[in-house]
């Protein structure tokens, strides 16, 4: 049999069964549909968050407290485990040091935040007046609190847009007023730009800056940083601040063997290389369970088949009794089973660029984050791969059913 008889036949059958037809794409559909969309979505997530990390500034370091031995592990810190060997001293020594422009230290809490009758549950910083300028962090109304309200141990505190817009509504001033985080008063000096969700999922847009002193004496009582954040000197290369930054700090800590050092530190290319990593693996990862469905919608084409191997009995023996070869009507139930998954495949691409486009809308004009739209090429061609492998797969043991029957056999069926 020629493959446009084949073909002919296929595109018969589909029209004699519509319904059935449809009904048998419809997994494939859904299967291919959720490839599609979690690959996409799992693209632009990956996409944003690495966009996130980039915005910080390529020149910037992170010192954070714990030693870690390999790429994929993380520092004692970033596990909920309380580390205290970054101070004050490790901050002097670090600010003499030539390869570096300016440092940061920081330590972070919650608390709530209360002005009148309005309140909110937040996120507090305290760090020094040089954070402003390391983080690029514009300050649209007053002033961000400088060197002198730290060293003074001044209650100022920097508010997020957000955090005003709340606490005093978004037609007021708040520069002046006072405010209370927890039980300790703070005059408001400076108000954020609006600036959305920073690294580590941290809205920025409802933070509260204080001064570093207070944040450690009254509101934490701690003496050490959780971490300290370090801007290379433009003129250096940035691996040789790094190996400087590990100099200092170990001779400040008192050790002599690089395995124990008690402090991380990470550049903006480590904290790319990772989350890169660890995004692609969870792309890939929900693109796997989304596959199961395309197993189960390839079970249900193979039952399909099965069905129509039983149904066209009488047509099998016909096609034997006149020289149609077992090559013959495997070639003819392979290209239908094909063909379904196929054409399925293709309605599942459409349906999960139209989902995925319609998260887009929601996502970056509903909620109005910077989301890039993504549709990879690698999940088109998977999905059209997958697709066709599935019709094979799931298709050659219905075909090699109907090539078994006997002609004689076959023409006798009711």
């Amino acid at each position: 049999m020629k493959l446009k008889d084949s073909l002919k036949s296929a595109t018969h059958s589909f029209q004699h069964g519509k319904m059935r037809s449809f009904l048998t794409m419809l997994g494939i559909v859904i299967g291919i549909a959720s490839v599609i969309v979690l690959m996409s979505v799992g693209q632009s997530a990956q996409d944003y968050i690495l966009d996130q990390v980039k915005g910080i500034g390529s020149n910037l370091i992170f010192i954070v407290p714990g030693g870690t031995n390999g790429k994929f592990q993380s520092p004692a810190s970033a596990q909920g485990i309380i580390i205290t060997t970054l101070n004050q001293s490790d901050v002097d020594a670090l600010e003499r040091e030539p390869s570096i422009s300016a440092v940061a230290p920081l330590v972070s809490g919650q608390a709530n935040a209360v002005f009148g009758n309005n309140n909110m549950t937040v996120t507090y910083q305290g760090t020094t007046a040089n954070f402003f300028a390391l983080r690029n962090y514009d300050v649209t109304k007053g002033y961000p609190f400088t060197a002198n309200d730290v060293a003074g141990y001044g209650h100022v505190a920097v508010i997020g847009s957000d955090l005003a817009d709340t606490l005093f509504g978004p037609m007021s001033n708040p520069v002046g007023q006072n405010i209370r985080l927890n039980h300790t008063t703070f005059r408001v000096v400076g108000v954020l730009k609006k600036m959305g969700i920073g690294p580590g999922g941290v809205n920025q847009d409802d933070l509260a800056l204080i001064p570093v002193t207070v944040a450690q004496s009254q509101m934490l009582g701690i003496t050490y940083f959780n971490y300290v954040l370090v801007s290379a000197n433009p003129t250096y290369d940035l691996s040789f601040v790094k190996s400087r930054i590990q100099s200092v700090l170990e001779q400040d800590h008192g050790i002599t063997d690089p395995a124990k050092d008690d402090f991380t530190i990470q550049t903006q290319e480590d904290i790319l290389s990772v989350l890169g990593s660890i995004t692609s693996v969870l792309t890939l990862f929900l693109a796997a369970i989304a596959s199961i469905s395309l197993i189960v919608g390839g079970i249900g084409i193979m039952n399909i088949m099965l069905v129509s191997v039983i149904e066209r009995t009488r047509e099998i023996g016909l096609r034997k009794a006149v020289g149609a070869t077992d090559g013959d009507i495997v070639q003819q139930f392979l290209i239908e089973s094909v063909m379904l998954t196929f054409i399925g495949g293709i309605i599942g691409i459409a349906f999960g660029a139209t989902v995925v486009t319609a998260a887009w809308i929601v996502i970056a004009k509903v909620f109005a984050v910077s989301w890039t739209f993504e549709f990879p090429l690698s999940a088109v061609l998977l999905a059209v791969g997958v697709s066709a492998g599935t019709g094979l797969v799931f298709g050659i043991y219905p075909a090699r059913q109907a090539a078994r029957k006997s002609p004689i056999e076959a023409l006798r069926y009711e």
